[in-house]
């Protein structure tokens, strides 16, 4: 069993937009691994192994426009069935 079940991904636009700030705050308030956080003030990548995918995608889309979603479960893609 997996600590983090839900790979979770997107990309958020807007301006003014800081990575370190965004992987701060995800750091200190979203339970998970494997934080990728990159992009410029305008468009950021994300992504991130968590329990609680929704946190993440609500706390994003407080930043800007988020966009090209993706979770998928990982304890099921490691049963050979669909994410």
């Amino acid at each position: 069993m997996l600590e983090y079940k839900f790979d979770t991904q997107l990309l958020i636009e807007g301006t003014g937009l800081d990575e370190d700030k965004i992987n701060d705050y995800i750091t200190r308030n979203i339970k998970g691994d494997c934080l990728l956080a990159v992009g410029d003030d305008e468009l950021i990548k994300i992504h991130y192994h968590t329990n609680e995918p929704w946190q993440v995608l609500e706390y994003c889309a407080s930043l800007g426009d988020i966009h090209d979603i993706v979770v998928e479960n990982m304890e099921r893609q490691s049963a050979g069935l669909d994410g």
